[in-house]
């Protein structure tokens, strides 16, 4: 995506993580930010010498400027910047950059071939689009809270957030399928993405299960919802793991590993609808074989066999693991204020242009004057001028 121009408008994480996988792909990316104060992420903790980490692994292959959207001089600059660029991210609330004159047929009139990503909780219309909307939220209104967590226990978010990364990556992929468009017609277009759209994406079976067959689908742990065993186990010496061998080319190679292949001929177990029937009895037997040996030789045994293991590992085992820099999962990106910073590496690798990471995430308001200069044109007084005036 070398020679590419990216505005950035965008706050906390689906806009930015979009706007980052971008600037992987080689596009010259720009964050905006409001002056002073910069992303709302700019303050949480952890940080380091007073840079939020939170901040630089949603942010990092950018410039950054400054610019304050109340003032009308601000809004014209960032009109004046949209007719060089070819994309444009926000996840404002819906009628914000109405409001600022720079909406989506504001921007198609100065540049026709803009491609204009919105990002939102609802959508751009219908009776949702005004509400706020964060991650969370959105597991929780789309059936996710519902559908994970133990049978015993409360609906649970994911770990992490996963709605916000999926709209990201739904909003990249809008991007690339309208600049394919672009590339044919010259005709830009608006991409827009809804974390409620992203949640429901998914939900598996779940909507035509209920729609078609009134079944609710709802938590189960750690067990698959269409194979047995695929579960969580926990061997002799306290380490958990989890294994998968529910299908019926891995359930045999499992039987022979386990010594056991009297349960083939188990007409309980001997076919994958047969043991979806008797999920508890199944993993029963493989949890009392597990428990008898170490985990360690339970992942050689099953991968001896080449079935799908892990050891569940802490995050101290994780960056320990020499395989997570060898394959560059965990990089090392040099930051201004905050030195060597270790982040998630590149996780898309293309063998004849492949993505780099060139900047760590930039200090507010870093490259202000080196962007405003590049693509505006602007002199050095021009800048001062308008940092005088409150609008950078």
């Amino acid at each position: 995506m070398h020679g590419l121009k990216v505005l950035d408008l965008s706050r906390f994480i689906a806009g930015p993580q979009c706007g980052m996988t971008l600037g992987d792909l080689g596009a010259d990316v720009v964050k905006v930010e409001r002056p002073r104060f910069g992303d709302d992420t700019r303050t949480l903790a952890p940080q380091v010498a007073g840079e939020s980490l939170y901040f630089m692994v949603f942010n990092r292959n950018k410039r950054g400027i400054t610019l304050n959207f109340r003032d009308p001089k601000a809004q014209e600059t960032l009109r004046e910047l949209v007719k060089q660029a070819d994309i444009l991210i926000e996840n404002f609330r819906p009628g914000t950059m109405e409001k600022m004159g720079c909406g989506w047929d504001d921007l198609r009139r100065i540049n026709p071939r803009l491609i204009m990503a919105r990002i939102s909780g609802y959508g751009q219309t219908g009776p949702m689009a005004g509400e706020p909307c964060f991650d969370v939220i959105a597991q929780a209104s789309s059936g996710l809270m519902e559908i994970t967590g133990d049978p015993d226990g409360p609906p649970t978010t994911a770990g992490t957030f996963v709605v916000d990364y999926s709209t990201a990556l739904y909003a990249t992929i809008g991007i690339l399928a309208a600049l394919e468009h672009r590339n044919r017609t010259g005709e830009g277009q608006l991409v827009d993405a809804s974390l409620m759209g992203s949640a429901t994406s998914l939900l598996v079976t779940a909507i035509p299960e209920q729609l078609l067959l009134g079944q609710s689908m709802t938590r189960m742990g750690n067990r698959d919802r269409y194979s047995a065993p695929a579960q969580t186990f926990q061997a002799a010496d306290g380490a958990w793991l989890h294994m998968v061998a529910g299908n019926d080319a891995h359930f045999p190679r499992l039987t022979r590993i386990m010594n056991r292949p009297e349960l083939l001929e188990d007409p309980r177990f001997a076919n994958h609808a047969a043991r979806m029937a008797h999920i508890p009895e199944i993993e029963a037997i493989v949890s009392e074989w597990i428990a008898g040996k170490p985990a360690d030789e339970v992942v050689a045994l099953l991968r001896q066999a080449e079935l799908p293991v892990a050891k569940i590992a802490t995050l101290p085992d994780v960056v320990a693991n020499p395989y997570m820099r060898e394959s560059g999962h965990i990089v090392d990106v040099e930051h201004a204020t905050a030195g060597t910073v270790p982040m998630q590496g590149l996780p898309v690798r293309l063998n004849v242009t492949p993505s780099t990471i060139r900047r760590a995430a930039p200090t507010l308001g870093e490259h202000t004057a080196e962007v405003l200069e590049q693509w505006l044109g602007m002199t050095a007084g021009d800048v001062e001028t308008l940092r005088r005036s409150g609008t950078l």
